[in-house]
């Protein structure tokens, strides 16, 4: 007879881990350091915001994350759902391609890079659905109908292609593609680089929205102080391939510690 123990009166709830644990990153490319000794925690619907100058090693550290960039050192563990911490950098590619298209997601800066260019927007959608495992046709439909309607893109372009799309749409439209199959983590690459002002700020309220509706995880890279004011509960700040500053973002933002967070803060106040 199996003995089931119970919780004695008064124990706490068992406090959940982190979602993502990062140790110890490190990518090189020869002589020259991608990023080197980054590590962190991301804790279930936390929204981490990595900012930085062009090179600083944001972008080189979240293709690490993704999996897209095998690091030289280091550790990526995820919180499964059915297998607890596991490490991704050292996970076979079938898993990793699997975790791709389930509990993760990629928004590329250029959503040409995210996105079946030859593809309807419909089928953009119904793809990933497709990837991991629906079959009925009137269900994926109505599945992507649904989500080009979250993200502002009318019923009836549902057939049409993204390259007939604006700029904006498209990334609405990959945002769809993504976040159709429910991951628990999303990985943002510039989402609203390359975009108009007034463009970005629609896209930005639509993101902030999605991100609390679902109690998504993301790890957003943006040279835009604003993006992350908005959208990150925490920052680090990277310099040559190293996190000079973390906290959170509006500790980070309004009393800046380090001198080279202070010249990015003092930056976008003078413009």
């Amino acid at each position: 007879m199996t003995m089931v123990h119970p919780i004695a009166p008064g124990t706490p709830p068992a406090v959940p881990g982190p979602l993502l644990s990062v140790d110890g990153i490190e990518k090189r490319y020869g002589a020259r350091i991608g990023c080197t000794g980054v590590s962190f925690d991301l804790w279930p619907g936390e929204v981490m915001g990595i900012v930085g100058e062009s090179g600083s090693g944001k972008s080189t550290l979240l293709n690490c994350l993704a999996g897209h960039l095998a690091p030289d050192a280091g550790r990526v563990l995820f919180d499964t759902r059915d297998g607890g911490m596991v490490d991704t950098v050292t996970m076979a590619e079938p898993a990793r391609r699997r975790l791709s298209r389930t509990d993760w997601a990629f928004v590329h800066q250029n959503p040409r890079d995210g996105l079946r260019m030859g593809v309807s927007a419909g089928g953009n959608v119904g793809e990933r659905l497709m990837a991991v495992g629906a079959r009925n046709y009137g269900g994926i439909r109505a599945a992507a109908l649904d989500w080009l309607d979250r993200v502002e893109i009318a019923a009836d372009r549902v057939d049409d292609r993204p390259s007939a799309f604006s700029g904006g749409m498209q990334q609405r439209l990959q945002i769809a593609r993504n976040l159709v199959t429910g991951p628990r983590l999303v990985f943002m690459d510039e989402p609203t680089g390359g975009l108009d002002v007034s463009v970005q700020a629609r896209l930005l309220d639509l993101l902030r929205g999605l991100v609390r509706e679902m109690g998504l995880s993301a790890i957003i890279v943006t040279h835009d102080l604003a993006v992350v004011r908005l959208l990150a509960d925490r920052l680090m700040v990277m310099k040559s391939g190293r996190v000079v500053e973390a906290g959170l973002t509006d500790q980070v933002l309004d009393d800046p510690q380090h001198a080279y967070t202070q010249l990015l803060v003092s930056s976008v106040l003078q413009v």
